[in-house]
């Protein structure tokens, strides 16, 4: 059975300079998505990953990851529209890196796909009304 989950991974400063990533290819025929990155040489790292993979492997994977020291999460928040607050202009359009909206050229309504959402945060200052903000889940 198949499993795909987006998880963050933080790293120690002693593990940013290994292949950690290219092990759960390799070692634990596991895919990923890099949805966001954030790494600082000798110091620290981040990673926002979409891993998809056997189950049994997925389970592997993160054992291997924790066993080498990386904090591991679920991603722990979403992007969400206050859909009374928009007015559609489209401001979110041209920021989103993955596509998450769409204008439909004919009723020029913004459509969010909040499935394709990364949670980079890219379009929350963009918006002019403030239409788009985090949610954390419980």
């Amino acid at each position: 059975m198949a499993t795909s989950r987006k998880v963050v991974l933080h790293f120690p400063r002693r593990l940013v300079d290994r292949p950690i990533v290219y092990r759960l290819a390799i070692e634990h025929n596991l895919t990923f998505n890099i949805l966001k990155a954030s790494v600082t040489p000798r110091e620290e790292g981040q990673l926002v990953l979409e891993l998809s993979g056997e189950k049994a492997d997925y389970e592997r994977g993160i054992r291997y990851l924790q066993d080498s020291g990386v904090l591991i999460q679920s991603l722990s928040q979403n992007i969400v529209r206050d859909e009374d607050r928009c007015t559609h202009c489209g401001a979110c359009v041209t920021i989103c890196p993955v596509g998450a909206f769409a204008v439909d050229p004919e009723s020029r309504i913004v459509s969010f796909a909040d499935e394709k959402c990364i949670a980079c945060e890219l379009c929350i200052p963009i918006c002019p009304l403030r239409s788009m903000a985090v949610k954390f889940q419980e």
